[in-house]
């Protein structure tokens, strides 16, 4: 099952370096990471998603805990969060098949970032289950290229 990691770390040189060498050291598999500073100075906040049975979040979420640079890890699967990814996906679109592109990129709210004679590409912005959505509409177009940037996360208000 896919779960989504929520943590809140100190901003220092390593800390990267250290959670990656958690995952890898214990077979652990990281399938997307994103990284940036918060408001507060000093520290940074991370969002992983990874895979993994209940018993083996726990011992991810456990081991997280005992860095000392890891302030607090909050596994946001089950709970009400906001998730988004941004995509940037290249596309076959030929004279023929351009319109059908454009209509999907319509339904599905997206951008057209740059235009050549037979391909688009289009960015996308929603959550995994939107992402994949897309990706398996176009792939019958010829998907030339794809760039993610993995999950971001939040907890909801009201929590």
């Amino acid at each position: 099952m896919r779960h989504i990691l929520s943590i809140l770390m100190e901003n220092e040189p390593g800390v990267l370096s250290r959670v990656a060498g958690l995952f890898s050291g214990r077979g652990f598999n990281i399938e997307t990471l994103n990284v940036a500073p918060t408001l507060e100075a000093g520290v940074s906040h991370m969002t992983i998603t990874t895979t993994g049975d209940d018993q083996i979040i726990e011992q991810i979420i456990k081991q997280l805990r005992k860095l000392v640079t890891v302030i607090k890890v909050i596994d946001l699967t089950g709970t009400k969060s906001v998730e988004r990814e941004m995509m940037l996906i290249k596309v076959n679109a030929e004279e023929g098949k351009r319109a059908e592109i454009l209509r999907i990129v319509d339904i599905f709210r997206c951008k057209v970032v740059d235009v050549d004679l037979d391909e688009l590409t289009i960015q996308i912005t929603g959550d995994h289950g939107k992402i994949e959505a897309i990706i398996n509409l176009l792939q019958r177009f010829g998907i030339k290229d794809v760039i993610r940037t993995g999950a971001v996360a939040m907890r909801r208000s009201m929590q």
